[in-house]
């Protein structure tokens, strides 16, 4: 598969809310596959804060967006999942060629744990850029995997495991690199449970600092209209961004 369907109009983003209504399909990108984001999220995060041939990691990879993006813009990169399905898929979704000047570039994608980084290297990682889920709002593995933070319900509980992240992010992160991540927030029983900044404090706490909240609004979410009518009739709103946290080491 050729890359002609890339989106050569794409233009950085230069402020801190971002919406694109319209999820990219070049090369492989499925925009079919429920909890991934946008394409035009890690291109604008490459673009802007890495360089080509830098190495990029994103430990839990899902179907290879990042890497795609990687890919198709020249960086390095290793993928890791829990998820040996989500492995596999990432790797079928990198078996395309780039056209152009693109330099030739090295993916590794494999079975792992975010947060057991340890064949990766202290300050070996010029970029990290990830998507993690969001408790148990979209379960990736129905509790067959163990340690699938996609099962773990507690927010309390989920923000503890989303530290051991954190942590080993900050590890193998080069110092004054950029560590990003989206996450969103939640409902339970119609109050509002502001988890991205549960997480955000996390990040902090091993020592990141926040550079930006980008708030990236959520389009095409399904099950939309049967919520909009419990909306309605329960009075609560429906929760239609994302933070996309951006952290320096």
């Amino acid at each position: 598969m050729k890359n002609e369907c890339i989106d050569k109009d794409l233009e950085l983003q230069t402020t801190t809310v971002w919406s694109f209504p319209k999820r990219g399909d070049w090369a492989t990108h499925n925009p079919k596959f429920r909890g991934n984001w946008a394409p035009q999220i890690p291109r604008n995060l490459l673009l802007r804060y890495s360089k080509p041939k830098d190495l990029v990691l994103d430990q839990m990879c899902g179907g290879g967006t990042t890497l795609i993006e990687c890919k198709l813009t020249g960086r390095n990169a290793i993928g890791i999942d829990i998820n040996p399905k989500m492995v596999a898929t990432a790797k079928a979704n990198l078996q395309f060629d780039v056209d152009g000047d693109i330099p030739k570039v090295d993916i590794q994608v494999k079975v792992g744990d975010a947060r057991n980084l340890s064949e990766i290297k202290n300050g070996s990682i010029d970029l990290i850029a990830t998507h993690p889920p969001y408790a148990d709002i979209i379960k990736y593995s129905e509790g067959k995997i163990e340690g699938d933070l996609s099962n773990v319900h507690s927010i309390e509980k989920f923000c503890e495991e989303i530290k051991r992240v954190a942590s080993e992010c900050f590890r193998v992160l080069k110092p004054k690199k950029y560590c990003a991540i989206l996450i969103g927030d939640t409902r339970r029983k119609k109050y509002f449970i502001p988890m991205a900044y549960q997480v955000m404090q996390k990040f902090i706490d091993v020592g990141f600092t926040l550079k930006e909240d980008i708030i990236k609004h959520q389009w095409n979410c399904q099950a939309t209209p049967y919520w909009s009518s419990m909306s309605k009739n329960h009075n609560f709103l429906l929760i239609m961004h994302e933070h996309l946290f951006v952290f320096e080491k």
